[in-house]
């Protein structure tokens, strides 16, 4: 295995993480428009994740950008994060670095006193989905938050 690390995101990743992310969404044939793929804040994810309690982590394998994975606020009281934009190549899934990044996020979120982790999601990405209740997130029927993602109708919760 060639060296693999996880970085905190910085200006000069913002358009190829942005590429990456867009990539996937293509690739998984998810719609282009209610989910990240329109965000805005994709060109400029080194700013977007510029607040103390929020980051936003570029997985490296060999120094190439193979995935990322960011932690955000959800709710307005900083008592919810939510896992945000958790995408990686399609060479690097099913090796458990996918397990890597989450581990890291959700250290992260701990380390920022959050309680609880939120994700949404699409009922076509099952093997994500997979990899969150691996981690302890339960299915709610509710949505936490304004994310602008109407087209991820799957949320999650996991206490912390």
């Amino acid at each position: 295995m060639k060296p693999l690390k996880i970085i905190p995101i910085s200006p000069s990743y913002n358009e190829s993480i942005a590429e990456l992310i867009r990539s996937v969404l293509v690739e998984l044939g998810v719609p282009k428009v209610g989910t990240a793929y329109e965000d805005k804040a994709l060109e400029a994810l080194s700013d977007y994740y510029s607040k103390e309690n929020e980051a936003y982590f570029l997985l490296l394998n060999d120094e190439k950008l193979v995935g990322g994975a960011g932690i955000g606020i959800a709710d307005e009281f900083n008592y919810v994060a939510e896992l945000q934009k958790m995408y990686f190549l399609p060479e690097v899934r099913g090796k458990g670095w996918g397990e890597l990044m989450m581990k890291h996020c959700l250290d992260f979120a701990k380390e920022k006193s959050y309680k609880q982790v939120y994700i949404e999601t699409l009922p076509t990405m099952k093997a994500a989905q997979k990899l969150y209740q691996k981690f302890g997130f339960r299915y709610i029927d509710y949505r936490i938050g304004n994310t602008g993602h109407y087209s991820c109708d799957v949320w999650m919760l996991k206490d912390l």
